[in-house]
């Protein structure tokens, strides 16, 4: 794993956004597929030692994905990923809000806006989730959401290693 990889994490209250930055020793192509396909997204999108398990994705403008996050002992907690934008290997945006076992959203949610680009070989992310409120925004952050997706992110450079090979 390459140490001198960037990565950003900044939180603006006033905005009610959180801003990431995460650069990737990957090709675009790569990395792309691994936040767009669900056979991918699974392999490292829940901070270990849960798992994630899609239950449907549909990658397009106005599709989306249904999965859960499932804790060891079998907990699930489910998520509903509804796609707004989609501008392939460069920018989507979905509104990500957390639901029940039969995808009743439970609202407030909000809305994430991911942002593809490489040079020389290594393929850099930003990702700004904006909040409708900051209570839930603050809400999200002590839940544990910066070291959670840090974790992702981290499992997300070892899956890019393996399907490099």
């Amino acid at each position: 794993m390459t140490n001198d990889l960037l990565f950003d994490f900044t939180v603006d209250k006033a905005a009610k956004t959180v801003f990431i930055t995460r650069e990737f020793d990957a090709e675009l192509s790569l990395v792309w597929d691994a936040f767009t396909k669900a056979e991918i997204l699974d392999q490292w999108v829940a901070p270990k030692p849960w798992t994630s398990r899609t239950k449907h994705m549909n990658f397009e403008v106005g599709g989306r994905r249904f999965y859960a996050m499932v804790s060891p002992e079998g907990q699930e907690r489910w998520a509903i990923q509804k796609y707004t934008s989609i501008s392939p290997k460069t920018n989507f945006k979905l509104f990500n809000t957390f639901a029940d076992k039969d995808e009743n959203p439970e609202l407030p949610g909000s809305d994430w806006d991911y942002t593809f680009s490489e040079q020389n070989g290594k393929t850099t992310v930003r990702v700004t989730i904006f909040n409708e409120s900051l209570a839930r925004m603050e809400k999200m952050i002590e839940m544990g959401f910066k070291e959670g997706f840090t974790v992702t992110l981290n499992q997300l450079t070892n899956v890019l290693t393996m399907l490099k090979k």
